[in-house]
């Protein structure tokens, strides 16, 4: 159905004739047909590789071209967010801080580079398993896939980025950007009642604007999206908490994992966060099946068995003997 078809009021109908919990029943089942798992845990690899080394590098280019406060300010963030003392994402900040005019402004730049190119391919990811999930099989060519992939980064995934960071850590964030500039220690009031609003609404916007523009196929309009992102957006908070709450409070986590407590909470997070929002895309798709009039969806033991072919007469070939009878016949 195209996607003028689709408006606010029939998105609020579709959602209360389907009913919440049935289209998260189907939404699920779709992901987990969709493979989306499998895609989920290479997103995750993705954003892990985008994540701390697009931090160092913002670290030490901002320490490095002059800017000291501006690198502090990242550092103390990033090691707020880390548990645990003492481990290796610490030793590494810290490093980063101190040695940045030692190691040059054309390693750092090469190491936003290579952020960059892992948050991209990240992007491209989505796509992957956005298609997939959709019942779309081929993804777009490569040049058009990689190219709008780096503009969902730079216009998606950086907002986002930015938005998970006012959310989780506004707290940490303005008394590192007080302390930084000698404003005080005290936060202002209204940092305090601002950040929720701001960081919901930067979450959602570039989710929303990833779903409607990586998908290799014409996009319903934003009400029909709206709903998958919250959903997302939910989910992940969910599992971003309860997972802080974990890694915080479990003293067998931190002592069995000892300095890798970060680098292992990182890995869990990214594996949770990808989840979230491939299964916010089946939960659109979803929506859509159930307006277009197919709310089952598509699973492996819904593809009828192979009819099996009738067999064939078997054709009699003539034997050597009569073949040269054949042969010695004049004609």
């Amino acid at each position: 159905m195209p996607g003028e078809q689709f408006s606010t009021d029939q998105a609020l109908a579709t959602l209360r004739h389907a009913g919440p919990w049935r289209l998260l029943r189907d939404a699920f089942t779709r992901f987990r047909y969709g493979d989306g798992f499998s895609h989920a845990r290479a997103l995750a690899l993705h954003v892990c590789l985008s994540l701390i080394p697009l931090a160092i590098a913002l670290i030490g280019l901002a320490s490095a071209l002059g800017h000291r406060a501006v690198g502090t300010a990242a550092g103390q963030v990033l090691l707020r967010l880390t548990p645990g003392q003492g481990d290796v994402v610490d030793d590494v900040v810290r490093q980063t801080q101190n040695r940045s005019a030692e190691s040059g402004q054309v390693a750092l730049w090469l190491g936003l580079a290579a952020a960059l190119v892992s948050l991209t391919t990240g992007m491209a990811q989505v796509e992957r398993g956005a298609n997939r999930i959709y019942g779309i099989q081929r993804d777009r060519p490569t040049a058009a896939k990689y190219g709008r992939a780096l503009l969902l980064a730079l216009a998606a995934g950086l907002p986002a980025l930015l938005g998970f960071l006012i959310l989780v850590a506004g707290g940490p964030i303005g008394r590192a950007v007080a302390s930084a500039y000698h404003l005080g220690d005290d936060l202002p009031w209204w940092w305090t009642v601002a950040r929720w609003p701001l960081g919901l609404l930067l979450t959602w916007m570039s989710y929303t604007v990833l779903l409607a523009h990586a998908p290799h196929r014409r996009q319903p309009t934003f009400a029909w999206l709206a709903a998958g992102g919250v959903i997302a957006i939910v989910l992940w908070l969910v599992a971003t908490v309860l997972l802080a709450i974990y890694v915080g409070k479990s003293l067998p986590f931190r002592s069995t994992y000892g300095p890798l407590t970060s680098v292992l909470a990182l890995l869990i997070w990214a594996n949770l966060t990808a989840i979230a929002l491939l299964f916010g895309v089946a939960f659109c798709a979803q929506i859509e099946a159930v307006r277009a009039g197919t709310p089952c969806p598509t699973t492996t033991s819904d593809t009828p068995p192979p009819r099996p072919q009738a067999p064939q007469p078997a054709v009699r070939q003539p034997s050597r003997s009569t073949h040269k009878a054949q042969e010695s016949v004049p004609g």
